[in-house]
């Protein structure tokens, strides 16, 4: 896996993943960006919500769960010091669907947990603390 980070302008920079897909990358306003992009602490943690999702996702599709959304809404603290390193970061789920089984999708967030989100399994052996939680809104009037 390769990716390349180019320097704009300012604390700008425009990020490219080995398979071509690029973005955009700033600072705040207050730390001499323009505030174009996201900050990279910022993607860190929509890495992990993503990798994790795909987790959830794929995991409930394999029990034949009938899910029409998954979003994870995810909250973080920073230390004081620098660096500015992570300390806990919390997951919350929230998965839709038709007739969703609660153990299915508590499965499905447990695995993802501890067995393949490689972002959370690495950040979590570098002392970062991680919690997960979920909600399912079931539109089959079930839940």
């Amino acid at each position: 896996m390769k990716a390349t980070v180019k320097w704009t302008d300012g604390v700008q920079f425009v990020a490219e993943s080995g398979s071509g897909h690029a973005m955009v990358i700033d600072g705040a306003p207050d730390h001499g960006g323009r505030n174009t992009g996201p900050r990279p602490m910022e993607l860190l943690l929509m890495g992990l919500g993503s990798c994790s999702s795909f987790d959830v996702i794929a995991i409930l599709k394999k029990s034949r769960q009938d899910i029409l959304d998954c979003r994870a809404e995810i909250e973080a603290e920073r230390a004081d010091t620098v660096p500015s390193v992570f300390t806990k970061i919390h997951l919350h789920f929230v998965v839709t669907g038709h007739n969703l089984k609660e153990a299915h999708v508590k499965r499905a967030v447990e695995m993802s947990a501890e067995k393949y989100c490689s972002a959370s399994i690495m950040l979590a052996a570098g002392g970062v603390e991680i919690t997960h939680d979920y909600e399912m809104i079931d539109l089959s009037g079930k839940n």
